[in-house]
């Protein structure tokens, strides 16, 4: 697969204090990639480095086979290929929706259709209202509009879903694979694991200003061998127990009750537990 994002070595300090400490990173073409970490890990300087904004101390980074801290023509050029949704924005509240998502696409040589955007993120009953109008789901589609209207390779979401209620996170996501199966990129940073897993092709752990692993959801951090953990109410008590093979011991303890065990839970090692496991149970 080609390599949209590669990064090898990368370094950035701010006096004293290490932010990235020999970051290794590698996005396929055409994969969505969800960079997960604490606050304080690492995490955005690392995003804003890729972005170009931010300049770094030492390591080789090509984004789209470019150099982002490149400059003059050849920074416009790139930039023309990426697409950006920050955490949050509160300009153009003026403008309708349209208006605002028709004045971003002049900044872009090669922008996609203002109708066909609209249509992209769910917003055409929303068209002609203020962008001030909006509720929070709505707003960060149009976001998600101003991000997509260069018709950009490479799309950086920060946080998208923030502040969602679980139906506008459901739909978001939804809006997501559209325009993975469109063939975008997608470098996606979030604190919600549900989403990292629902969403993500591969995942890394970042923590302390290095990465932890890459794997997918589903491998990450061995999860996919885990012992399973198996409860049930015995003697008036409630037991827990490690399975490596929790069918057969499930079996076991059915034998033993004669049928029915009393209040059975088995449950396997969540995205969540594995990564609260990697970061050494910090907040996330």
């Amino acid at each position: 697969m080609k390599q949209v994002i590669e990064v090898k070595g990368l370094k950035k300090s701010y006096g004293q204090l290490t932010a990235v400490n020999g970051v290794d990173l590698n996005v396929q073409q055409g994969e969505i990639f969800a960079l997960l970490g604490p606050n304080g890990a690492g995490k955005s300087t690392t995003v804003e480095i890729l972005e170009g904004f931010r300049s770094r101390d030492g390591g080789d980074v090509k984004v789209l086979d470019t150099d982002p801290a490149i400059g003059g023509i050849a920074a416009r050029q790139w930039r023309n290929r990426i697409g950006i949704v920050l955490q949050s924005s509160n300009d153009a509240g003026d403008l309708t929706v349209a208006e605002s998502i028709a004045h971003f696409s002049h900044y872009y040589s090669n922008p996609r259709n203002v109708e066909e955007v609209i249509d992209a993120v769910g917003l055409r009953e929303k068209a002609g209202a203020l962008v001030r109008t909006l509720s929070g789901g709505q707003r960060r589609r149009l976001d998600v509009a101003l991000g997509i209207i260069g018709n950009p390779e490479l799309l950086f979401l920060d946080e998208p879903t923030t502040g969602f209620d679980p139906k506008a996170r459901r739909d978001f996501w939804a809006l997501i694979r559209t325009l993975k199966g469109e063939g975008r990129t997608i470098l996606l940073t979030t604190h919600y694991l549900d989403e990292a897993e629902a969403l993500a092709d591969r995942v890394a752990v970042i923590n302390k200003g290095q990465i932890i692993e890459v794997s997918t959801p589903a491998e990450l951090g061995g999860r996919a061998t885990s012992l399973a953990q198996v409860s049930w109410r015995e003697d008036g008590v409630v037991k827990v127990e490690k399975a490596p093979h929790p069918t057969a011991f499930v079996a076991e303890l059915s034998a033993r009750f004669g049928g029915e065990v009393p209040e059975l839970i088995v449950k396997r090692a969540t995205l969540e537990d594995i990564y609260l496991e990697m970061i050494g149970g910090e907040d996330a």
